[in-house]
């Protein structure tokens, strides 16, 4: 595809902290409310209670000690300062985690149901995966500096949680081409996506900027494909061509030693790993490394910044490339256990094929009237290479053009319902990546305050209002919707802290679009959970975005001006404003509620969270 410690503030932080979902002792903590992301299907609070101490026993049923459930679920209670025995048999005051041995059809594969008890807690599922959610909500309903703070005794309200999702592909693409990301970092992302109950980890792995996976057959690709020249001092897309001897020294792959860590630790999370492997187009890192599979055969580097055109492709009628196609999808089958396999596919431009006397031979000797024809042809045979290992294509929106394309080939559209529409209709999975909601390089608030990014504006409301469900499907084709995915491409983010703050809290967002029911969504609840899922998050070390302070003005005609109203995305948030040119002061009148103004009033406002004045002055002309 294409080339953010709680301080104290005073008297209002004060006010907002005695409306926390926690209230504190020394060494105790009483939760008042739960707010979970994603939204339960089903749950209910009561007034009874359970506490949470040092005598709390853990007891696992139908799960063997050494289980990667039991593993997980022991190892995270412990890194929040929870330490309970495992006991034999139940008893009263222990948790008890259940995988069912006599299946709850409320609850399918995912779901699971967890009661808060006075006599203890108890979780159950069909699955393990289910087991998995249910201990990511359990999570959440602990106090949010957890991580942090080690508590004596936690008191938990009484409630019974019964849940499940709406959609069974709720995926996250990371980009590692453009930028490579550590092995402990990627790691950092799963466990982000497992606390949001997101299940495939589409991992981007090559790209014009770099190759990024372990080929024992082509060791070339790792030498010289997986490496550019640093330019990382320079805004993207301003970088100037590698000099005459300077050494590519940028970039990076995964062994496949560390490829098989990152599945396994994937696999204990619930999560399945998809690798993308871009062909034949966006390959000039392979044809650095191989230029003898280009058209023309003439040396090329590295892509330092964005290509575009992406001329850069393999040539579809040299048998070279054929054979380099089929070999890196064989051993790319036998590292990763997913069914599926991302082969790219988007912005192919096969003008290189045009003037090429082998690609225009191939149009002959297959009889094929042009180089579209041609692409078809190519993307027919790496479906059946794939078949033949079991396994199943997944392409971007532009695959839609292979009309030869089996029913078992999944389309990954991104580019918005019209080829939602399209897949659906041939009875192919389609996955729903629309980039007007899930494109998450672009800016969460005013460009002025937020690091460089793609040009786009996507504030955490505009995620929340995502469906991956479009209106327009009838009810015979939605069963091949199946569900959605957060993008991150990496061209202006290159490092993984700076990742987790465009990923973050938007990506909570999305999961909570993928997994919840429509009628459960609530973004004034949502943006009451964020807040204190922000500081969770805060607390597990991650850096999120705090979001945009820039109020959205609606305007309502009057017979002499405009009834104006103000909304902002951060909730807690007090917006003071002025009429008369002057700057805006928190002495200044207050946002309340719907204000009168006459058309063409100046209107200034300023925002304040914790106590503190957030971006700067917004000025509007109403």
């Amino acid at each position: 595809m294409r080339s953010t410690h709680i301080k104290y503030y005073g008297p209002i932080l004060a006010i907002l902290m005695a409306l926390l979902l926690v209230s504190c002792g020394e060494n105790n903590a009483e939760v008042k409310e739960y707010n979970i992301i994603p939204e339960p299907a089903y749950m209910v609070q009561k007034a009874r209670t359970f506490t949470i101490s040092s005598r709390t026993k853990l007891y696992f049923e139908n799960l063997a000690q050494n289980s990667s459930t039991t593993k997980f679920v022991t190892n995270t209670l412990r890194l929040m300062h929870i330490r309970p025995a495992f006991i034999g048999t139940p008893n009263r005051g222990s948790i008890t985690i259940t995988l069912n041995d006599t299946i709850n059809p409320s609850l399918g594969n995912e779901g699971y149901l967890l009661q808060v008890l006075p006599e203890g807690i108890f979780i159950s599922a069909n699955t393990e995966a289910g087991l998995i959610y249910a201990f990511e909500t359990f999570i959440q309903m602990l106090p949010e500096d957890i991580h942090q703070h080690p508590y004596d005794h936690i008191t938990l309200p009484e409630c019974t949680i019964l849940d499940y999702p709406r959609f069974s592909w709720r995926g996250s693409h990371l980009d590692v081409c453009r930028h490579f990301i550590p092995v402990g970092q990627i790691k950092r992302h799963l466990d982000i996506m497992a606390a949001h109950k997101l299940n495939k980890f589409h991992w981007h792995l090559n790209d014009d900027q770099g190759w990024r996976i372990e080929i024992e057959k082509y060791p070339g690709l790792n030498d010289i494909g997986s490496w550019r020249v640093d330019r990382t001092d320079i805004p993207w897309g301003e970088e100037e061509p590698a000099h005459p001897g300077e050494e590519p020294t940028y970039g990076g792959f995964y062994t496949k030693a560390e490829i098989e860590e990152i599945v396994q630790y994937a696999q204990s999370l619930n999560i399945e790993v998809i690798p993308e492997i871009e062909i034949p187009s966006h390959a000039s890192a392979i044809l650095a490394a191989l230029p003898d599979l280009s058209c023309d055969q003439e040396p090329q580097a590295v892509a330092l910044g964005p290509c575009w055109p992406p001329k850069a492709i393999l040539c579809a009628g040299n048998d070279k490339a054929i054979q380099f196609i089929d070999d890196i999808l064989d051993e790319v089958s036998l590292l990763f256990p997913s069914e599926y396999i991302h082969i790219g596919l988007d912005n192919i431009d096969t003008e290189n094929w045009e003037s090429c006397p082998k690609c225009q031979n191939r149009i002959r000797q297959q009889g094929l009237a042009n180089e579209g024809e041609l692409l078809n042809w190519l993307i027919t045979h790496i479906e059946d290479r794939l078949s033949s290992k079991g396994k199943r294509i997944i392409g971007w929106d532009d695959i839609l053009t292979c009309n030869s394309l089996s029913s078992d080939a999944v389309i990954m559209v991104a580019q918005g319902d019209s080829n939602i529409q399209r897949g659906t209709i041939r009875g192919n999975g389609v996955i729903n990546a629309n980039s007007v909601y899930c494109d998450l390089e672009s800016y969460q608030t005013d460009t002025a305050y937020h690091p460089l990014a793609f040009p786009q504006y996507l504030p955490l409301s505009r995620c929340y209002q995502f469906d991956p469900m479009p209106k327009s499907l009838t009810s015979d084709i939605q069963p091949y919707c199946w569900g959605g995915e957060a993008l991150l491409w990496t061209d202006y983010i290159n490092n993984y802290e700076q990742a987790e703050f465009f990923l973050l809290p938007r990506l909570c967002a999305l999961a909570e679009c993928f997994w919840s029911l429509p009628e459960n969504k609530n973004w004034s609840h949502f943006q009451k959970k964020i807040e204190h899922q922000k500081q969770r998050m805060r607390s597990f070390g991650y850096k999120p975005c705090k979001g945009s302070f820039k109020p959205t003005v609606t305007k309502s005609p009057t017979e002499e001006g405009y009834m104006v109203t103000l909304t902002t995305e951060v909730a807690g948030t007090y917006v003071y404003y002025t009429t008369d040119g002057s700057d805006p002061t928190p002495e200044c009148s207050i946002y309340t509620g719907p204000i009168f103004m006459p058309k063409g009033t100046h209107l200034r406002t300023l925002s304040l969270y914790h106590g503190q004045a957030q971006e700067g002055i917004y000025n509007f002309i109403i």
